[in-house]
């Protein structure tokens, strides 16, 4: 039976972290937890639940791609590694799954499996952030950070890219399906996550994080996040220079205004054919339509910042 190693990271994460480390207890073979600058006491309560300890040096920037890697790096001889954020724990079953899944097929490089929230309803964020870790199963493009890794294919692509802050995951995975490796997420329960989110500015700027992340991952692969981008650039930035030029010629406004509301109505029947109660649906809608607007400043951010050759610093939401 091949060995499951597991990469941990996290900062300040508090109580989410504790749960974290008790789920992967004696089910793993080695535990690395990967700190960036906690300021609580997350050195301590890893090294209490025996896992190894690898604290980033404070000199350089903190990337969750740099902590994988620092995880991945301290392991002794890694087959399979299972990489969950620090504010994730791991469903009781699913390392075995998906160790059963890689050993059946040697030509997948990566298995993931369901997220879900822990407190779902506690905030409409919450339930947002629900739905999108609730992807159907089979052969897939890309994930988020919960994921077990062939070592062979990790080492084959040279790890995360510690330079990329957002959608890293995204940006790992597209290299391994470059390489020839196929990705898959499987019918399994994975890890429960802890949003936290209750603010709508909690909210605003995860979406800021989310368009830094189309706009560096689209840089390295543009054939990567088109549609993405393109949805950004036409109802974050097209539409509203649409609607303000209405101070000029009056007509223009209700037109913009027009496409949005016919996106919004689009955008909730597709919430709804994927199974949404109307109520969230509706709420729903008026987020994923909002979001443009972050999502163009989080892309701005980011060619502001290449242009500058500025650090590419993490855009924290909590």
């Amino acid at each position: 039976m091949t060995p499951v190693d597991v990469v941990l990271i996290g900062r300040n994460e508090g109580a989410r972290l504790v749960a974290a480390l008790a789920s992967i207890r004696g089910a793993a073979r080695q535990v690395v937890y990967v700190d960036s600058g906690s300021t609580d006491d997350s050195l301590a309560e890893a090294r209490r639940a025996g896992a190894t300890v690898v604290a980033l040096d404070l000199g350089c920037p903190f990337t969750a791609a740099r902590a994988r890697n620092a995880g991945f790096a301290a392991l002794s001889e890694p087959q399979f590694v299972q990489f969950i954020d620090g504010d994730c724990a791991l469903v009781p079953g699913y390392l075995g799954r998906a160790r059963a899944h890689l050993e059946d097929n040697p030509k997948t490089g990566l298995v993931t499996g369901w997220r879900s929230e822990i407190r779902r309803d506690a905030s409409l964020y919450n339930q947002l952030a629900d739905f999108e870790w609730r992807r159907p199963a089979g052969e897939i493009l890309a994930c988020g950070g919960d994921m077990m890794v062939r070592a062979e294919a990790f080492r084959a692509v040279g790890g995360f890219d510690p330079t990329v802050i957002a959608a890293e995951d995204d940006e790992f995975c597209t290299r391994l399906r470059k390489a020839g490796w196929r990705l898959e997420r499987i019918p399994q329960e994975m890890t429960r996550h802890d949003a936290d989110m209750h603010r709508f500015g909690q909210w605003w700027t995860r979406a800021v994080r989310t368009g830094h992340g189309f706009a560096q991952v689209g840089a390295l692969h543009p054939e990567y996040f088109t549609k993405e981008r393109r949805r950004v650039l036409v109802y974050g930035l097209a539409l509203p220079l649409v609607i303000a030029g209405g101070l000029l010629w009056w007509p223009l406004a209700p037109l913009g205004l027009a496409v949005y509301a016919a996106n919004y109505l689009r955008t909730v029947r597709g919430l709804r054919r994927e199974g949404l109660p109307r109520g969230e649906a509706l709420r729903h809608g008026l987020l994923l339509a909002l979001s443009k607007i972050p999502n163009l400043i989080g892309m701005a951010t980011y060619h502001w910042r290449r242009g500058r050759n500025a650090q590419m610093r993490i855009i924290e939401y909590k």
